[in-house]
């Protein structure tokens, strides 16, 4: 059975670092996902994530390394999406398909489809706005623990794992 796994991070190099080691670990650009807002004006410095690109550039500062550094390889189906109550934010990875069609949902609801119930959804999207990063991570049963162990080691709060397969 899949399951997801789910962490919260402060800042983008916290996340860099949790990708390469994910990717290093031998999961794809299939199972890993991230979530983030744009968020102009706010440093690396532990806060919230700065996204320092212009709207129009949005998508091509992930692409080109503005978001997530060099890591852009290891996540497919990158894309910029305006999500009312958040604003823009980033969608990188298989979780930017889901979002896409769910955009009047919210995040909230473009999580449900990866296992997520709607009240912890809720709440990661309101960690979102408030400026965090989400991670999530697709895998099967044997390399959860591996996922949410990489997860906190970078630094991720709040990680939770949820049955991918639950409707």
């Amino acid at each position: 059975m899949e399951k997801t796994v789910i962490g919260v991070f402060k800042s983008r190099g916290q996340v860099e670092k949790a990708l390469r080691e994910l990717r290093d670990s031998g999961f794809d650009e299939t199972e890993v996902s991230v979530l983030a807002r744009e968020d102009k004006g706010r440093g690396d410095d532990g806060g919230a994530t700065t996204m320092g690109v212009g709207d129009d550039e949005l998508s091509e500062g992930v692409a080109t390394g503005g978001v997530l550094g060099g890591l852009a390889g290891l996540l497919a189906g990158v894309g910029a999406l305006a999500i009312p109550g958040i604003g823009p934010i980033i969608a990188a990875g298989p979780i930017a398909g889901a979002l896409t069609g769910a955009v009047t949902g919210g995040v909230a609801g473009g999580l449900i489809d990866w296992g997520i119930p709607e009240e912890r959804g809720r709440h990661y999207e309101s960690r979102l706005r408030e400026g965090h990063i989400l991670a999530l991570i697709r895998a099967d049963e044997r390399r959860v623990d591996r996922a949410a162990r990489i997860l906190r080691e970078n630094g991720a709060q709040e990680v939770e794992t949820h049955d991918a397969d639950r409707r």
